[in-house]
This record gives C-alpha cells, structure tokens and sequence, in this order.
C-alpha cells in the first residue's frame, strides 16, 4: 500500500464574519426609508404650492393712479400718526409721577402732538387734593397753562372722591 497524497492548501479563503454586512444593510434600509420620507413631503408641498397658485391671479391689473389730493390727505395722516409716536413720553410721565401725591389717581391721558396739549383725567379724593395736584403740577418743570376744565364729585361713592379734568401744554419739553 501505498501512502496517500497529502494535499496542502497553503491559500484558504478567509472567512469573513457576516454581522457588518447585515448591519450595513440595516442602515441602507434605515436611510432609504427616510428618504422615501423626505421626498413624499416634498411632492406634498409641491402639490400645495400648485394649488395655492391657482387661487392667485397670474397677471395683476395695473395699479389706478391716485389722485394728489388723496396722496396729501395721506400724508397729513401720517405726519400726525409721526408726531404722536415722537412725543416726550418719557418726560411727560416722569413729571406727571413727581407732581402726583397719594389722594390723587391719574385715569386718562389724552395728548394731543399737534397742539402740544396734555389733557389729564383724575380722580381725587378731595377737593383740596385736586386743587394741590393742579398747583403741584402747574410748578412743575415742562408744563405751563394747567387749567381745570371740568370736575364733579361722584355721590355713588360713600368716600365721594372728585373725578377731575385738567388740561397742561407741554411746550417746555424737548
């Protein structure tokens, strides 16, 4: 008998362990599915937008000429929406805080930008703290002409406080 030929295979084929492979699969699934995601939101909102510019009008008519008149009744309005805004908030607050006492509450200010006026509703709980309130405030620094236009004592109050008012210009201010 004759030995067997041994056969030595100096050149085996490595295995490789197949776990990366399947998670490399896994998170192609996981991105193609995210991106199947994205571009189904993406035909939504190109659909939406189609639909939104059917509603609107391709070509718009022209813009009618409006007359100067209007143009200047325009303008006056807003200068005086202007003056309004650029009034001495600030100042005019801060004085009326500095002249102000414990008897008197301060409900309503109207001022007024064009004529410079400050018309200030109050109510105090005496005629004698209305009437210091109005001295007070006639001293203070930025306000000239305070005048009392109008007071009553309400009688539905047990206390009866007077609800008072008052008007200041305000010209002294920056």
């Amino acid at each position: 008998m004759k030995p067997r030929r041994l056969e030595l295979d100096h050149l085996a084929t490595v295995r490789h362990p197949r776990w990366p492979g399947y998670a490399l699969l896994a998170v192609s699934l996981i991105v193609a599915g995210e991106m199947m995601q994205r571009y189904r939101e993406a035909q939504e909102e190109t659909a939406r937008y189609a639909a939104t510019q059917g509603l609107l009008p391709a070509k718009r008519p022209p813009l009618a000429k409006v007359p100067k008149q209007r143009v200047d009744e325009q303008a006056k309005e807003v200068d005086a929406v202007v003056r309004q805004l650029t009034l001495p908030w600030g100042p005019l607050i801060e004085t009326l805080e500095k002249a102000g006492t414990r008897d008197v509450a301060i409900l309503q200010l109207q001022p007024e930008a064009q004529s410079r006026v400050l018309r200030i509703t109050a109510e105090a709980r005496s005629q004698d703290a209305m009437v210091d309130y109005l001295k007070r405030l006639a001293d203070a620094r930025g306000f000239a002409g305070v005048h009392l236009l109008s007071h009553q004592v309400q009688q539905d109050d047990p206390n009866r406080p007077v609800q008072f008012a008052a008007q200041a210009s305000f010209r002294g201010m920056p």
